[in-house]
């Protein structure tokens, strides 16, 4: 194995430590089973190491994992390779199919990214400090318009795709019932236009956690403008997050 390798691994193993940690299922079932039960259908676009995969499993939902980095492919093939009900695509997400560049950071494969802007604002940002993206691939780029249409209308999409969000939500056109995208605190301006893109699908009402934090933050479902307000005041420290969005607000109220 090349020294390369050795550190793709390593990388790989350290996510799978911890997203599977003990304990962690339990409260990540809890939490996603406000937006999906039994019979179900969920994305987990930029699926990683697929625990939000597991937990949807878990949860007797369907689920289509989407990822395109091949290291963590080869673990949810893993993973994941016998299950009927788990559909995997190696691809990024986009506003329109095609072909694009996946920026690898070998060592912390939690951040490789199809957006050079983010790789631009990570650059001397206060708690990134060390990461290299140091490779690049070309990957297939799909939609989540060509996914719903090859596999269904999914009740929740969580997207997860280091500062390409609003690129991502750009190839949906219609509204889903719940979905949640990663917002950080070095560009502010991505979950802004992802919340106007949701606006513009259909009346959603918002709510957040911070971190990997199973726990809805704002005290009731807000619109678009309030919770663009509430990342505007973050501070820096916060680091990232994920706004969780739904046309039933009782879906987002803690």
């Amino acid at each position: 194995m090349t020294a390369h390798g050795t550190h793709g691994a390593r990388g790989v193993g350290r996510s799978l430590r911890v997203y599977y940690a003990p304990g962690r299922a339990a409260a990540l079932d809890a939490f996603l089973s406000r937006f999906v039960g039994p019979g179900d259908l969920a994305f987990d676009v930029g699926a990683h190491v697929g625990d939000r995969t597991a937990s949807f499993r878990r949860l007797g939902a369907r689920a289509v994992a989407v990822e395109p980095q091949p290291s963590l492919l080869r673990a949810l093939r893993l993973i994941f390779g016998r299950d009927p009900g788990v559909t995997l695509v190696a691809a990024l997400v986009g506003p329109e199919p095609g072909e694009g560049v996946l920026r690898l950071n070998t060592a912390n494969p939690t951040v490789a990214t199809a957006s050079d802007a983010f790789v631009a604002a990570a650059d001397g940002a206060a708690g990134w400090e060390g990461q290299v993206w140091d490779a690049e691939i070309a990957r297939p780029v799909t939609t989540l318009d060509a996914l719903i249409a090859a596999h269904g209308e999914p009740a929740f999409a969580k997207l997860d795709v280091e500062g390409y969000e609003a690129e991502a939500l750009a190839g949906l056109s219609r509204p889903l019932r719940s979905l949640s995208f990663e917002f950080t605190t070095i560009q502010r301006g991505v979950a802004r236009e992802c919340l106007e893109r949701l606006a513009s699908l259909g009346p959603y009402r918002f709510n957040a956690c911070l971190g990997e934090d199973m726990r809805l933050a704002l005290p009731c479902p807000v619109d678009a403008g309030a919770m663009a307000e509430w990342i505007g005041a973050l501070p820096h420290e916060a680091n990232s997050g994920d706004v969780y969005a739904s046309l039933d607000a009782a879906r987002v109220a803690p």
